[in-house]
This record gives structure tokens, C-alpha cells and sequence, in this order.
């Protein structure tokens, strides 16, 4: 699923306006993520436990083999790029899983070229120090599970985590008298969070504000 690209930062400067930065600063920022897609991290599950390590968020899938190929052509739909995704609270009572990032191959395929695109803007417009806004997405999702662990704020609350590229979504259910604009304020105050989504449904016969799991075909 590709998450919506709304104020996802300042568009590189011309480049008769940015600072002269040689060639070979920008060749080595790309080898700087292509290197990070060899670099294995645990996957984040809904559920909250660790999955099988996979490539770097920044990276493209890899190639798979001949079964994955199979269950990929008959529309497996995963967390392709190990985005970061998990509960972080879960009360009693049905509330729909946000789909987050899980998509069908294809999708992760035809994503792949844009994630470059909007992973390297950041850097490009001298807003981050890291090569790609990907890179950061690991440390904020541990951020946010250590700032929260244990809240009571979160009481009958069911609160779904998804971190692309600094941008954190919070999606699930929620009483109407929970005070989401703390929840956002909150998240925004995390080290290097860029913006912050709050879709939290509070009517339990009201469509959910978020795409949902399993995804409608």
C-alpha cells in the first residue's frame, strides 16, 4: 500500500540554487542505499513480534525463489519492505487491522521506483543526514514502543503503527472522548518523525477511516 504523499517535504532546491555539492557526494549518497539494502533488519509484525529479517526498508524486494515466486503470483500480500508495523495498544472488542503496509508484489514493484524518489528528497533537500528518509524509519518505530509502553492514556484504545520514510500513521479505533490531538503531539515529538497521521474510528458501525485487513478484491 502506498501511503499517501501529502507533505512529504520541500522538493529539491534548483540546482543553480543548492549549494554546490560535487557529483561525487551524490554517487556516493545512491551507493550509501544501495549498500543499506544488504543489511538485514527484524520485521515488525502486527501483532507486535518480530518476523523473519528482510532487506532494508530502502531497498527494493528481492528476487524470489521458485515457491515465493508462486504464492507472489497468486497475490500474496506482505510487508514487502519491512516497514515498520505493529500494535501498540489493543483493547477488548472487534476493531479492523489497518492493511498498513502490506501490499501484492506487483504493488511492491511498481513502488519501488517512487521510493527512491521520495527517499533520496529529503537528503537532496538538505533535510536529512542519513542518505535516504527510510533509514530512519526503524528508530522511530522503537522510539515510539519504548515512549509508549505501558500507557494509560491508551486505555480502550486498539492503535495500529505504521512508519514510511518519517511519516507515522495511527490507525484503528479509539473513544470518541479520546483525546487524539495529544496522541498526535506525542508522535510528532519522537526524534526525526517529519508528520503524523491520526485515523482512529470511534463509531463502531461507522466505516473505518483507513484501508483495512484483509484487503477488499
Amino acid at each position: 500500500m502506498r501511503k499517501n504523499d501529502a507533505g512529504e517535504g520541500a522538493r529539491p532546491r534548483p540546482h543553480a540554487q543548492r549549494s554546490a555539492r560535487p557529483v561525487a557526494a551524490f554517487a556516493t549518497a545512491c551507493a550509501a542505499v544501495l549498500a543499506a539494502a544488504a543489511v538485514s533488519v527484524p520485521a515488525v509484525a502486527a501483532s507486535g513480534a518480530a518476523a523473519q529479517p528482510v532487506a532494508s526498508a530502502a531497498a527494493a524486494p528481492s528476487a524470489p525463489d521458485s515457491a515465493s515466486a508462486m504464492a507472489a503470483s497468486s497475490g500474496e500480500v506482505r510487508n514487502w519492505y519491512n516497514d515498520p508495523f505493529f500494535a501498540l495498544s489493543s483493547a477488548p472488542g472487534a476493531c479492523p487491522q489497518p492493511l498498513g503496509p502490506r501490499m501484492t508484489k506487483a504493488e511492491a514493484d511498481d513502488d519501488a521506483h517512487y521510493r527512491v524518489e521520495r527517499g533520496t528528497t529529503c537528503w537532496l533537500a538538505h533535510k536529512c543526514t542519513k542518505p535516504n528518509s527510510y533509514l530512519y524509519d526503524a528508530d522511530i518505530a522503537t522510539a515510539i514502543r519504548a515512549r509508549f509502553k505501558g500507557d494509560a492514556s491508551l486505555a480502550g484504545t486498539s492503535v495500529w503503527i505504521t512508519v514510511q520514510r518519517r511519516f507515522v500513521y495511527a490507525e484503528g479505533c479509539a473513544p470518541a472522548a479520546f483525546d487524539r490531538a495529544a496522541l498526535e503531539r506525542r508522535l510528532a515529538a519522537i526524534p526525526d518523525v517529519d508528520q503524523v497521521f491520526v485515523r482512529l474510528r470511534a463509531d463502531a458501525r461507522a466505516r473505518p477511516p483507513y484501508k483495512t485487513w484483509p484487503p477488499a478484491r
